[in-house]
């Protein structure tokens, strides 16, 4: 059980997803702006499950790497229209990154409504994409993990 998953939003101030968006099936993705399998693949694909699944809550989490520091603008820049079409929140010095044992990023994180780690597959080429879809259609329709 993941109790929770502490970060902050673009405004500065602390979160918690795990008491935000209680009660739904979550689909995070760890990234980082200065990763460009990230912004030209991750990111839209993140994009297009959070438009053709309803039933879940997809999050982006830009963890941040050394002393860089990260605004709401460098966030929004990222975006053809300006503007953020999920939740996006900052990872300050990769604890929730860390949390979770990434490998890199992007790194797609899937919870359960009940807060169960579902899965955690790393990439957004191919095969990694091939795996989030199926991933995804399991959590979404409550099957159990194997």
């Amino acid at each position: 059980m993941i109790n929770s998953i502490e970060v902050t939003d673009l405004d500065g101030r602390k979160v918690d997803i795990m008491t935000e968006y209680k009660g739904k099936p979550l689909v995070l993705i760890f990234y980082n702006n200065s990763c460009l399998g990230c912004t030209g693949r991750a990111i839209p694909l993140a994009f297009d499950f959070q438009q053709e699944n309803a039933s879940i809550q997809v999050i982006g989490i830009h963890s941040n790497f050394g002393k860089n520091e990260t605004t709401k603008e460098d966030i929004k820049s990222i975006f053809t229209s300006g503007e953020v079409p999920f939740p996006i929140y900052i990872d300050e010095n990769h604890r929730v990154y860390d949390q979770f044992e990434s490998e890199g990023t992007p790194q797609w994180i899937l919870i359960t409504a009940e807060g169960e780690l579902f899965r955690s597959i790393f990439g957004s080429q191919d095969g990694a994409q091939n795996r989030l879809f199926y991933a995804i259609e399991e959590l979404i329709n409550g099957e159990s993990v194997n």
